[in-house]
């Protein structure tokens, strides 16, 4: 990054502070500092406790302070030299820092009123308050870390299971950049080789063979861009989470199938039809996945105001879905409710939940309709918590298809790299069919150049002042 681009983004060499650890009491609390005051504000707030007393000054110079050093000491408002809190100061000189800029992490203890005072003796000393995700976005303008890194950050922030925390780190360590960035230079060695066989069109036979870039294209572009798009479709509720749904009519179980699955009684369960009339939201692990999962009203016709609202509510969140867990009673006959319901999601991805079997343990009371054979079902007993291991594992494979996903190897794109890397294919591919076709090479090099610029969208590379703001602004501030 340029200074014109750290000026668009309006950091002006500002130095930049905030509170880097969540609110509430606690053993420590950090305030982090960043930019080229950082030092020199740890200077007139920070008394050493070795040689000098608490009261006395700090050697006040840079060099005072060493690289990835600690310092025991105290923080004190120069103004009454009256002494806040006894800390710890982690001290990092540019570029050896997060942000590469100069960083001061101070290292009080946790809690709200000692955590704010100092924030207000940094802000006061010269630094201003830092904007969601502002150190990680510095981190990135000055060139540590690039875009999918940047956004690997927020994803080992918010990651709720141990296989979604493996496909952040992979992210952050840069296996997608690396990627990305191998499929680029492939693609402009031939994007110059195009462009020399323009400018110099009776040697273009001795400067690019066509059959050679058709093959690099396909093999080693295409394939490669389709198999990280399927590993979006197959993989993404990894990072992302899975909504799940639990839909059927009422007094057939759902209630106590989310509070077998959560573990707790989180919803109320009486034999009453119509008990759940709003919607009730939890989240899980599921054999790793993370799961945002939703017990709802039951669908059936009603006048009652309250209970429409309901219903009208779990048709909205059914649509949204990526799962539904269709449950129907197995100790008595399907009823026009329940092919009323199918009606109504049978376009989503489904599991027949049968449940009761404790009621019915050989055979069904009724036949499974023909045009249902082909859904994945299960026999459970919500009551006596039967076969709720087997539907888990369900949940899972019908959630993940046929693979089997080493997410610590795997390069897992979120949406908005999906959308650049769908984009990108269908340049490529226009490109090829270019190629067999006779296309004029000026036409062809269009379309390398834009699967070029689809995929620096995805790293950063091709800088939109919108998209950074967008993805930082998902970050907490002091991150």
């Amino acid at each position: 990054m340029n200074s014109l681009s750290i000026s668009l983004f309006g950091m002006n060499g500002s130095t930049i502070a905030a509170i880097a650890t969540p609110v509430g009491s606690g053993g420590i609390g950090i305030i982090r500092i960043s930019g080229e005051d950082a030092l020199s504000i740890a200077l007139n707030i920070f008394r050493r406790s070795h040689p000098l007393s608490p009261a006395a000054p700090f050697e006040p110079t840079r060099g005072a302070f060493k690289s990835c050093t600690l310092y025991h000491g105290y923080i004190v408002d120069p103004e009454n030299r009256r002494v806040l809190d006894e800390v710890l100061l982690a001290v990092m000189i540019a570029p050896n820092s997060y942000t590469r800029e100069d960083v001061v992490e101070i290292q009080a203890h946790c809690g709200y009123i000692v955590l704010n005072s100092i924030l207000e003796l940094v802000l006061k000393s010269g630094a201003r308050l830092a904007e969601p995700g502002e150190f990680t976005k510095r981190a990135y303008i000055n060139g540590r870390i690039d875009l999918t890194q940047a956004e690997a950050v927020i994803d080992v922030i918010n990651a709720k299971t141990n296989k979604s925390l493996e496909i952040a780190v992979v992210q952050i360590a840069g296996d997608m950049r690396m990627c990305i960035e191998t499929i680029r230079d492939l693609l402009l060695h031939i994007l110059i080789e195009i462009e020399a066989s323009i400018d110099f069109p009776d040697d273009t036979k001795e400067i690019i063979d066509t059959d050679v870039a058709i093959e690099v294209i396909q093999s080693k572009v295409i394939d490669v861009l389709k198999g990280l798009i399927d590993q979006y479709k197959n993989g993404h509720i990894l990072r992302d989470g899975l909504k799940v749904v639990i839909a059927g009519k009422p007094n057939v179980g759902k209630s106590s199938l989310m509070n077998r699955l959560l573990q707790k009684d989180r919803v109320i369960v009486t034999s009453i039809p119509g008990t759940t009339r709003d919607l009730i939201e939890e989240t899980l692990s599921i054999r790793g996945i993370p799961v945002n999962i939703t017990d709802t009203a039951g669908l059936h016709e009603t006048n009652d105001p309250i209970e429409a609202i309901g219903i009208k509510k779990t048709c909205e969140y059914i649509n949204n879905s990526d799962l539904v867990l269709f449950m129907v009673d197995g100790s008595c006959p399907l009823t026009n409710e329940d092919y009323e319901i199918y009606k109504k999601i049978k376009d989503k991805r489904l599991i027949l939940v049968i449940n009761k079997s404790d009621i019915v343990v050989d055979e069904l009371n009724f036949d499974i309709p023909d045009y249902w054979v082909k859904i994945p079902k299960i026999k459970i007993s919500a009551l006596y918590n039967e076969r709720l291991d087997l539907l888990k594992d369900l949940i899972a494979k019908v959630s993940l298809s046929e693979e089997d996903f080493d997410a610590e190897n795997t390069i897992i794109p979120n949406l908005r790299h999906k959308l650049a890397l769908d984009r990108s294919l269908l340049s490529a591919s226009s490109a090829v069919e270019g190629i067999k076709t006779g296309v004029p090479f000026e036409l062809i090099a269009i379309d390398i150049k834009e699967a070029i610029d689809c995929l620096d969208e995805i790293t950063g590379a091709a800088l939109n002042e919108d998209v950074i703001d967008q993805i930082f602004s998902r970050f907490c501030i002091g991150k």
